[in-house]
């Protein structure tokens, strides 16, 4: 037997042993089929294999799709052929009760059986068949001493929801036609079937309209600000040329659209609107309602009152010239028209505006917006197409054949099923990967907030105050990926996978057959196939946390160790060192009583799996003192109370991690006192910066000593050296050494910016301030 065989059938058995039952062990395959059943033995793939099929061109396709995937690494020339007696035959079968998307594939030791009764079933299956191979299977060049071996087992597998999807936004960041094939591919391999492209919105119009060359000749380009941080962004000045953009013509699109019918996915694309539209302003402004100048943001805008004039019949014969493009190139039943975060300031202005509200009887500036939403609707209805947007569409009242995507939660699905329209969920909490899904601090920059890969898992797409009857109206579900912070296709890959890998198993796999656990086990063969594929891809959910709390009785602080995977091997160490395979394994909290650097890591087999996470725990002479607040804290940040800046603990980078204590629009004043006098030397005190939501260093940090609380001495005063706009997202140590001083009292003052300045998207709105420590030595 060859030494490659059995590394092959090692790893198959590794393979087999991801996913048991009481009495036999499946294949590790994600989604998780409908139902499985283990054969014994394998089947090899052989130099000479063949795939034969049934259902003329479109079965041809996908059998030479499949052929295509397997003879880069194989270096078979895996032929095709027509109703032959091939290795691998996909069969077309239309007898009998298929359900949508159903196939059925059985692995034996002499064949390969994969029968569907359309191309699409045979296609979600091929899918399968890839996870069966060894993961080299997924290389792009050919590998050596690999045997081709595949688990025998039989599978019937099916989709629980007719829309799943993931979102794409390429207007705050283009990407190219390339990446954007593989994007697809990605999908492709989850059993994915509808990519909803974002191609338009404030930052950049991304699509070649003919009639309107202007989209793409100016709403394509901003000024280049891309050293700056994304919500600090000065405008563009007169006289600047834009240089920074991009767009698709409409021969790419229509390439990318063919790519992703031949992989059985829809493009939906996205057209914005009433607002999120600068980039089309900028191009054509008598489409507003005060006729402009305006410019491509280069950064964020907040809040959104660029927007098209409801008043004006030349904005919807514009509009409806766009769609008619756009419709002549996406073959989509569906057309996005976005209709979210519209701030009707202008229309509340405008003559036109006014006009129409009382020309058409209507209430107000939502119903205005029901309004345009119901014109644009009836458009594209006449078109034969329908019309999906964002949850505010249902403000003023639904249109009355549109579907909703619920981004904002639950409650714009509910309410869209109760009434009888279909609805996509995307809430924000489950659903939009372009927020954090580890600690800040080792992960890219992204929207504030956290979405861990157990949180994506255990998303129910269906709400439960749902009857069954409205439940029906729940056609799926989607993945959104926004990319204010996403620059490139590295960055997008790592940001989605393998969060969307979960995600494909919520919207693909019967809800009671979905666990945790079993999906933990068979996740690791799923990140070979990306590192055979080149993909990048987090390690975020094999982190640990590691979350202190202070004992005031005791005086001493108790750090606990946890992970979202179940029952981690985690070894630390206290010492400064890196943790090794040998080091403490952690089986219970750690009582600590001085200052203390803890590492930690997550271990399999003697091998260290994601990355090692350290948290430092400050106990000195501040540690559990009493402290005065001059100025009091926000209630809606307060933290651990008056104890949270005493507590020896250090927040993360998330400001919301329940460690940092906010001030809005205002100054910090504490006062802490040390119990007695005694002489000090150093002062630290930390503070976070994070623009995009309104958070700001200092602009000053005072330290003064007093005997009685009463007289305070200035002993240190610290001026911040960056910039507002400059400081994006990070924290910032305040620290402060001088010749010993005896006081029983310290004093820190931190100066505040108060309000946020004017080139802020939130210029005028209040400033906060934000601290997690203060260190007294």
């Amino acid at each position: 037997m060859k030494h490659g065989y059995l590394l092959a059938v090692m790893a198959v058995s590794a393979l087999l042993a991801s996913c048991k039952t009481e009495n036999r062990s499946l294949p590790a395959v994600i989604p998780m089929p409908v139902q499985m059943e283990a054969g014994k033995g394998f089947f090899t793939l052989e130099p000479s294999a063949s795939i034969s099929y049934t259902g003329g061109a479109e079965g041809a396709a996908v059998a030479e799709q499949l052929a295509s995937l397997l003879r880069p690494a194989t270096g078979f020339a895996l032929n095709t052929a027509e109703d032959s007696d091939g290795d691998i035959r996909l069969l077309i079968d239309t007898t009998g009760s298929w359900r949508p998307e159903e196939y059925g594939l059985s692995v034996a030791k002499s064949r390969v059986t994969l029968t569907a009764a359309t191309p699409k079933g045979l296609f979600r299956g091929i899918q399968t068949v890839r996870q069966l191979l060894p993961p080299q299977a997924e290389g792009s060049a050919m590998a050596t001493d690999v045997d081709w071996v595949m688990p025998c087992v039989d599978i019937t597998d099916y989709p629980r929801f007719e829309w799943r999807g993931m979102h794409l936004d390429v207007s705050r960041h283009f990407f190219d036609v390339d990446f954007i094939r593989r994007y697809i591919d990605i999908l492709a391999m989850h059993k994915l079937n509808v990519f909803h492209w974002h191609l338009v919105d404030d930052q950049g119009w991304r699509i070649e309209i003919k009639k309107y060359p202007r989209l793409t000749g100016v709403g394509a380009w901003r000024v280049d600000r891309e050293e700056q941080p994304w919500n600090s962004r000065e405008p563009q000045r007169p006289g600047e040329k834009a240089t920074y953009g991009g767009f698709y013509t409409q021969e790419e699109i229509k390439e990318i659209v063919a790519y992703a019918t031949e992989r059985y996915i829809t493009v939906v694309p996205e057209i914005e609107m009433p607002a999120h539209v600068g980039s089309a302003l900028a191009a054509y402004p008598e489409y507003s309602c005060t006729g402009g100048p305006f410019t491509v943001p280069p950064g964020g805008v907040w809040p959104i009152t660029d927007i098209y004039c409801a008043g004006k019949e030349e904005t919807f014969t514009f509009l409806e010239d766009v769609l008619t493009e756009v419709m002549e190139l996406f073959p989509s039943p569906w057309i996005h028209v976005g209709g979210d975060e519209a701030d009707k300031s202008e229309w509340r202005r405008c003559p036109d505006c006014h006009a129409r509200i009382r020309n058409e009887e209507l209430q107000d500036e939502d119903e205005l917006q029901s309004y345009f939403i119901r014109r644009i609707e009836k458009f594209l209805n006449s078109q034969g197409r329908r019309l999906i947007g964002w949850d505010e569409i249902l403000q003023g009242g639904l249109a009355p054949e549109a579907t909703v995507m619920s981004w904002q939660g639950f409650e714009g699905g509910v309410a869209a099923a109760k009434s009888e329209h279909q609805a996509v969920m995307a809430p924000v909490s489950h659903c939009y990967f372009n927020v954090y899904q580890g600690d800040p601090a080792t992960e890219p920059e992204s929207f504030t907030g956290l979405l861990t890969l157990k949180k994506v898992y255990s998303f129910e797409p269906v709400p439960p105050e749902l009857t069954p009857e409205e439940a029906e109206y729940i056609i799926g579900a989607q993945g959104c990926l926004w990319t204010e912070y996403v620059t490139d296709g590295r960055t997008a890959e790592y940001m989605i996978l393998p969060r969307l890998t979960a995600f494909s198993e919520v919207v693909w796999s019967p809800r009671d057959s979905r666990s945790w656990k079993g999906f933990t086990v068979r996740l690791p063969h799923m990140m070979e196939r990306f590192d055979a594929m080149g993909l990048a891809y987090s390690k975020g959910s094999y982190s640990v946390e590691m979350t202190a709390s202070y004992n005031e009785e005791l005086n001493s602080i108790t750090l606990t160790i946890t992970s979202e995977q179940p029952s981690p091997e985690i070894r630390y160490t206290t010492d400064g060192s890196e943790p090794g395979p040998v080091s403490t394994v952690y089986e219970a909290p750690l009582p600590l009583d001085s200052t203390t650097t803890v590492k930690a890591a997550i271990f399999a087999d003697g091998e260290m799996i994601g990355r090692v996470n350290a948290k430092t725990v400050n106990i000195n002479q501040a540690t559990g003192r009493a402290v005065t607040y001059n100025i009091p804290f926000n209630n809606r940040y307060k933290a651990f109370g008056d104890k949270t800046l005493v507590n020896g603990i250090r927040g993360s980078g998330a400001f919301d991690d329940g460690q940092w204590q906010g001030f809005e629009e205002t100054d910090m004043d504490v006062m802490i006192d040390l119990g007695s006098e005694m002489a000090v030397a150093l002062i630290s005190s930390r503070f976070m910066a994070n623009v995009g939501s309104w958070i700001f260093l200092p602009e000053k940090v005072e330290y003064s000593a007093s005997a009685d609380g009463e007289s305070f001495t200035p002993v240190h005063a610290i001026v911040t050296d960056l910039k507002p706009e400059e400081q994006g997202s990070r924290t910032e140590e305040y620290f402060a050494s001088f010749p010993p001083v005896t006081a029983r009292y310290i004093r820190v003052v931190a100066r505040g910016l108060g309000t946020c300045p004017p080139w802020h998207a939130g210029a005028g709105g209040k400033a906060w301030l934000f601290c997690d420590e203060i260190i007294v030595e």
